[in-house]
């Protein structure tokens, strides 16, 4: 089984090189975010979506944007506003005068990436229709069923301050969002260097730095990485303890839980823990990987209760308080 591990190691070692290379050049443009960076990376290498939410002005669209350059993929902005329509997403049908036939008009989700600025400015209709293209990554116009191309990630946005006018997403529709990353400010020396760098005569660009056969090889490769059943044991003790925190001698969260962590988090506690091992070169999981994912995973598949609220505790203190109870394998 040694054996095993160390050869798996050193082929997980051998093909992340590009890892580097991307994030690197990715900080050509961006100066600091590697917390967002490394959670859109996770996103694209599980083939899952993510939810962004930060206040305007700290670079998630240049982020996503310079990600898909640097990887020569198609990106698409999309805004989110009160009057869309899904056609407007999704596409429709045009008839052409000249046959007498209904042709289909793709819409703007048939990208690589996908950037759903303020999602919940937009409608129920608008948000299911994104939605479904993301659970079922394809979308049916007329009769005719129309794939949406690989690699397919939705990374919506969601602004903190201003809720007038908007339409929350539903827990099941956020639950579908593998990851939930919180943005925050830079600090004063990445914001120094933002500065300088924004307002120099030609501002950085990207460069194509990772094929997307790369990108695609080392999806295939995350399967691989090795995780012991004490790490999966310790995925299924965090998320029960969301559902049934008595049982984990957690009383004290009993009152401050509504609902607990669905069978996607589990799921996906695994797969980002595989990733994040996959970015550190490695071709084994630690409690350690699953530590840095968990709040990311977890943090908008937990509903609190009126009284945690009320307590001012939020789910990211009840994640915490189950990571001081359980031991660490």
């Amino acid at each position: 089984m040694d054996d095993n591990i160390r050869l798996i190691n050193e082929k997980i070692e051998r093909e992340s090189a590009f890892v580097d290379r991307l994030v690197g050049e990715v900080g050509q443009v961006i100066v600091g975010q590697r917390h967002m960076v490394e959670r859109i990376l996770i996103g694209l290498l599980c083939n899952g979506h993510v939810l962004l939410e930060g206040v305007p002005g700290l670079a998630k669209t240049l982020t996503i944007k310079t990600v898909a350059d640097c990887i020569e993929a198609r990106f698409q902005r999309i805004q989110f506003t009160p009057d869309l329509l899904p056609a407007d997403l999704v596409g429709t049908m045009i008839y052409n005068q000249k046959t007498g036939e209904f042709t289909p008009k793709l819409g703007p989700v048939f990208a690589n990436f996908v950037l759903a600025d303020e999602i919940n400015r937009a409608p129920a209709k608008v948000q299911s229709a994104l939605l479904e293209c993301m659970q079922e990554r394809q979308v049916t116009i007329g009769d005719r069923t129309h794939p949406l191309p690989q690699p397919f990630l939705v990374l919506a946005t969601q602004n903190p301050i201003e809720q007038e006018g908007t339409y929350p997403l539903p827990e099941a529709q956020v639950d579908r969002f593998m990851l939930k990353v919180l943005v925050d400010y830079p600090d004063k020396e990445e914001e120094r260097a933002i500065m300088q760098r924004m307002t120099a005569s030609e501002p950085p660009a990207a460069r194509v730095a990772v094929s997307l056969e790369e990108i695609a090889r080392a999806r295939q490769l995350l399967h691989e990485i090795y995780v012991d059943k004490l790490i999966d044991e310790y995925i299924l003790d965090i998320v029960f303890a969301t559902r049934r925190p008595v049982e984990y001698h957690l009383e004290d969260l009993k009152d401050f839980i509504e609902y607990g962590a669905s069978p996607r988090a589990s799921i996906f506690l695994n797969l980002a823990a595989r990733a994040h091992a996959f970015l550190r070169h490695r071709g084994y999981v630690t409690p350690e990987d699953i530590k840095a994912v968990a709040p990311d995973v977890l943090r908008h598949r937990i509903i609190p209760t009126y009284e945690a609220e009320a307590e001012e505790v939020d789910s990211a203190k009840i994640i915490r308080r189950i990571f001081e109870q359980l031991p660490s394998p």
